[in-house]
């Protein structure tokens, strides 16, 4: 099921006090309209703290949090947030990781006291591994950005966002598997900002999807995979993405490596390569940007998460 607006407002009613209102900043001084919405200052490192909230939240209103826990199959930020929501909530948390999950994720998950369980080499592999360990445990199932409340959950981010920046155009938010894309668009939606979906190419769920009118397995080949290589898109995010105030780009990792070194570079800041992604969108690399404002345009980038090592980037 599709959130719908008033969701995502249950949703900030929920977890007020819980997460970290989002920080805006100008990209440069100047007459230039760009902004830098700074998720990355979210608690866990990345907007996922706000689905997870929303979820354990919600479901421990409803009592239905089982003493056995919650469980989540994730690259490694859904994790992360899902152990943090848990260990709040004074539950377990078991999560499921590719065995290519980065080091930085994996130690973060365990100091949240998580049980971490290491799955093949691809995301839908965890996924399995955490549907049975559900099924046989009782665990309660959370997703990665699969489920309406924890798309409602993400979508408090652009809620704030419409206050915080006033006549916002439009909004540039990379996608993997739809759960910060569907929020966002919904959210958007309601204020009349556009939305901008970035993926890169190697991982195009959501492009795939929109020209098969369908979600279709994808491959994931990119070096923004461990935060954006869902093996396909969720029905919800399809649905949002064909309103027609929806746009959807792909970059390639390149571009990918570019951005986030830019922001490194230009305005000392650190975030993994899901992150930069959003940026890549506006970075000419001599072709042209994938999406070029028009002059006067309004435009934020949401920086989504910084779970990254930054050892390479000096």
């Amino acid at each position: 099921m599709t959130p719908t607006y008033a969701d995502i407002a249950d949703a900030a009613a929920r977890i007020d006090g819980l997460v970290r209102p989002v920080t805006v900043a100008p990209a440069a001084p100047g007459p230039d309209p760009l902004w830098f919405a700074l998720e990355f200052l979210q608690f866990t490192g990345s907007f996922k703290a706000r689905g997870a909230q929303n979820f354990v939240r919600a479901h421990a209103a409803a009592g239905t949090l089982p003493e056995a826990g919650v469980t989540i199959a994730s690259g490694g930020n859904a994790g992360l947030a899902c152990a943090w929501a848990a260990r709040d909530a004074g539950v377990p948390a078991t999560v499921f990781l590719p065995e290519t999950a980065p080091p930085v994720k994996i130690a973060r998950l365990r100091g949240y006291g998580a049980e971490v369980r290491l799955i093949g080499p691809e995301y839908k592999q965890a996924l399995a591994a955490c549907r049975e360990f559900a099924a046989s445990t009782g665990a309660l199932a959370a997703h990665a950005y699969d489920h309406p409340l924890i798309a409602a959950g993400a979508g408090t981010l652009m809620r704030e966002l419409t206050t915080r920046i006033p006549d916002l155009d439009t909004v540039l938010v990379a996608v993997g598997g739809g759960g910060l894309f569907t929020g966002t668009a919904i959210a958007a939606q309601h204020a009349g900002v556009r939305t901008v979906a970035v993926e890169p190419a190697g991982c195009s769920s959501l492009h795939a999807a929109l020209a098969a009118g369908r979600p279709v397995p994808v491959t994931v080949d990119s070096v923004a995979a461990d935060a954006l290589g869902a093996p396909d898109v969720s029905a919800m995010a399809l649905a949002a993405a064909q309103h027609p105030n929806v746009r959807s780009v792909l970059v390639d990792d390149d571009t990918i490596r570019a951005a986030r070194r830019l922001l490194w570079d230009e305005h000392r800041i650190a975030v993994e390569y899901g992150a930069a992604t959003a940026l890549a969108a506006l970075l000419d690399t001599g072709s042209g940007a994938v999406y070029r404002p028009e002059p006067g345009e309004r435009v934020c980038v949401v920086l989504c998460g910084a779970n990254t090592d930054p050892s390479d980037l000096v």
